[in-house]
């Protein structure tokens, strides 16, 4: 299947689609991931990945623009759900170079930006090596993407 949304819905206990994240989950706050929750993911789902990418920054790197903030993925079919800050997963590279969830951060007076949390709904269980970044976490999960939709936050520093 083609990167298409599907039914599946996608929120958080931390903010509303389209809404302000809090600066707990920020690069100026506590830097931890925040809750999400997603239901009605289509038949036959075995596994998840999570991606959350901020395509208003002012990057292009090797033809990908944007900045990625978190790729988590080898998530198992049966979980609808991820804690504040979880250890549920494997994390792979975001683009600051590091493993794991780094938050909203854009530079001073660049105005709003958009953070799109990703879940990813596929037809197997992965079990991926650490430190993957987007491009090849996409390479493996495309043939096996069954659906998926996502939760818009936005931030914006002074």
């Amino acid at each position: 299947m083609a990167f298409a949304l599907s039914t599946m819905k996608v929120s958080s206990s931390a903010f509303a689609n389209h809404q302000m994240i809090p600066s707990k989950h920020t690069g100026e706050g506590d830097n931890v991931s925040p809750a999400l929750v997603w239901h009605d993911a289509p038949e036959g789902t075995q596994g998840y990945a999570v991606i959350c990418h901020d395509p208003d920054a002012p990057l292009v790197n090797e033809g990908a623009y944007g900045f990625v903030h978190w790729v988590l993925y080898n998530l198992p079919g049966d979980l609808f759900e991820l804690a504040e800050n979880t250890p549920v997963g494997t994390q792979g590279m975001n683009d600051g170079g590091k493993p794991g969830y780094t938050g909203p951060m854009p530079p001073e007076s660049h105005g709003l930006h958009h953070y799109y949390f990703w879940v990813l709904a596929l037809d197997h269980q992965t079990s991926l090596p650490e430190g993957l970044t987007l491009a090849e976490l996409l390479k493996e999960v495309e043939p096996h993407l069954l659906g998926m939709n996502r939760l818009v936050g936005t931030y914006q520093r002074g």
